[in-house]
């Protein structure tokens, strides 16, 4: 056959967005304080804060960290704002919660501080597969940030993709 192949989807105008391109390097810590209440549940201020100032807050040097309680102890705010007090010297980034809430908070980051001009006007495929932990959230807040500048929003590749938005 002396066809050429053509890739329509090289030549096409659609722009590819994967934000795996924007993950940030860094040990991602699920920091659980159930250790230093007494029995699990119990937050004791003295012991607690003797806990708090003698362990060894370097090991955490550019982690992003999440701290939470695995047991039903009810931990005043003030606890996690001492941890992460600590914590702040060493670590890069330190919330309350999950690793996924942690990975939310790092791509609101990312996602706010994002230029996007260059999507200005254009169909915008946002990548659906992706190696690292891309949250949801984090697609979210970027499929908002697109719809005022995009023509148009999709999720997926190129070659199977769903449409998200279209400006009329």
């Amino acid at each position: 056959m002396a066809d050429e192949i053509i890739n329509r989807v090289a030549n096409s105008k659609l722009k590819v967005i994967d934000l795996e391109d924007y993950y940030p390097n860094g040990n991602r810590i699920l920091f659980d304080i159930k250790d230093w209440l007494l029995e699990g549940l119990v937050l004791r201020e003295k012991e607690f804060r003797v806990a708090v100032s003698e362990h060894d807050w370097s090991q955490y040097q550019d982690c992003y960290i999440a701290l939470h309680c695995s047991t039903d102890a009810i931990v005043p705010d003030w606890a996690y704002m001492l941890i992460s007090i600590q914590l702040q010297t060493y670590s890069k980034l330190t919330v309350i919660g999950s690793l996924e809430h942690l990975e939310s908070i790092i791509y609101a980051s990312i996602i706010s501080e994002l230029e996007l001009s260059t999507y200005k006007d254009a169909p915008v495929i946002i990548k659906g597969c992706s190696h690292k932990p891309v949250p949801a959230n984090a697609l979210v807040f970027l499929s908002q940030r697109l719809k005022p500048i995009a023509k148009s929003v999709m999720f997926g590749e190129a070659c199977s993709s769903v449409p998200l938005y279209k400006r009329k």
